[in-house]
């Protein structure tokens, strides 16, 4: 591969394909294509210090914080680094990671190729915005901007440009006010996301909830009882009733194609919680867990500046996306109990009923916890609800998604 310096995005995009390419093969040390990605970790680094500012988790803190979530000790990451004294000066910083390491690590640890490279994937902030990256075509397909557009003879562009700024999240014309965290965001999907978070404002608004948020009620009292409302049919109307009376505003609205987007938990200018909710995967356990992991992001993590993005396929090295799913996963099945409980000991179909009215939630809530300790979601999948969650919020015979 004739290597460059990186001058486009295409440029960009086809070097991080070829590292992807590269580092899925069994190199062996100093081979052209071990060479090669050595310069080109290199390079991709410094077009990211350019243009990408990084936001995503240090590599050496996710390798820190993947030992102490696996409980383990320096002397276990020899195979993946070859040397105790490797180990140690990789740890304090005084060494850098080469590509093996970087391949060890990413298998061995499951941390992503992305985070051990540095990769950002947070929105340029020092670069103009560039309003032709907005997904304008899927924004007027869904008349979002269709109301700007008939009030004035403005360009489409700058359509998207007001529909932007009226929600909150346009700083200046070189930034945007909110930062991106979360395992949904990537380069290639940050504006998209951006259009669909200034969607969720508008619609949020739109309720004008006359309820005001009281930060000192969301407990883990708060969360255990959303999460045994779930037992109930309605359950689903009954917590998102719950949290819009404490001032939660929740909205429910379709991803954009080519972002993998369960739900997201941010605030709007005025302070007020908002989380929104795409419905990715319609089933009863993918619902709740997802509702309550943006609430415990509302209780532990949001302020003004920031918006929490998640997809639920990928499991984060963010200590704050990962302290947000063990708060979820505690509100449904406290860990003490889940580990001596026969569901878990012995899963069938009666543990599973049985233990899920133990804890007062839905069984679909045991079983896809089943699924996940075990990476098995074809085990008891016809409980998990399948089908059930989106009739209950929306209408789609005419392909528009609005609230019952």
């Amino acid at each position: 591969m004739n290597i460059k310096i990186i001058k486009t995005e295409d440029q960009y995009h086809r070097y991080l394909e070829r590292v992807q390419e590269v580092l899925g093969k069994d190199l062996p040390l100093h081979t052209p294509e071990s060479d090669e990605l050595e310069l080109l970790t290199v390079i991709i680094e410094a077009y990211e210090k350019e243009k990408y500012p990084v936001e995503a988790p240090e590599p050496i803190e996710a390798i820190k914080f993947r030992m102490a979530e696996q409980n383990l000790k320096q002397a276990d990451l020899v195979q993946y680094l070859g040397t105790p004294s490797r180990v140690s000066e990789v740890l304090s910083g005084k060494r850098q990671l080469t590509v093996d390491m970087v391949k060890n690590l990413s298998i061995g640890l499951g941390i992503s190729t992305d985070t051990l490279l540095g990769v950002s994937r947070t929105i340029p902030t020092e670069k103009e915005i560039d309003w032709k990256k907005f997904p304008i075509k899927e924004m007027m397909s869904r008349n979002w901007i269709k109301s700007i557009l008939d009030k004035s003879s403005t360009t489409v562009e700058k359509a998207v440009e007001e529909f932007i700024m009226g929600s909150g999240l346009h700083l200046n014309n070189v930034s945007f006010k909110k930062t991106l965290y979360g395992d949904a965001v990537s380069v290639t999907t940050q504006y998209a996301l951006y259009a669909w978070l200034a969607r969720v404002v508008q619609r949020a608004r739109e309720k004008e909830n006359p309820n005001e948020f009281d930060h000192t009620k969301i407990s883990s009292g708060f969360l255990k009882e959303l999460a045994q409302l779930s037992r109930f049919e309605d359950g689903p109307i009954q917590a998102v009733n719950l949290l819009e009376k404490n001032g939660i505003s929740v909205v429910f609205e379709t991803l954009i194609k080519g972002t993998s987007l369960d739900g997201a938990a941010f605030k709007d200018t005025t302070g007020r919680p908002i989380i929104g909710m795409t419905l990715r995967r319609d089933q009863i356990d993918s619902f709740w867990f997802t509702l309550l992991h943006e609430v415990a992001h509302i209780w532990k993590h949001v302020n003004m500046d920031d918006a929490f993005l998640d997809n639920h396929d990928r499991e984060s090295e963010d200590r704050r996306e990962a302290e947000a799913s063990r708060i979820a996963r505690e509100s449904f099945i406290p860990r003490v109990l889940w580990r001596r409980s026969d569901a878990y000991l012995q899963p069938t179909k009666e543990s599973i009923y049985d233990f899920a009215f133990q804890l007062k939630i839905h069984p679909a809530i045991v079983a896809g916890r089943i699924q996940y300790d075990k990476d098995n979601y074809g085990l008891f999948s016809d409980l998990t609800g399948k089908g059930m969650i989106r009739k209950v919020f929306f209408d789609n015979s005419n392909n528009q998604w609005s609230k019952k």
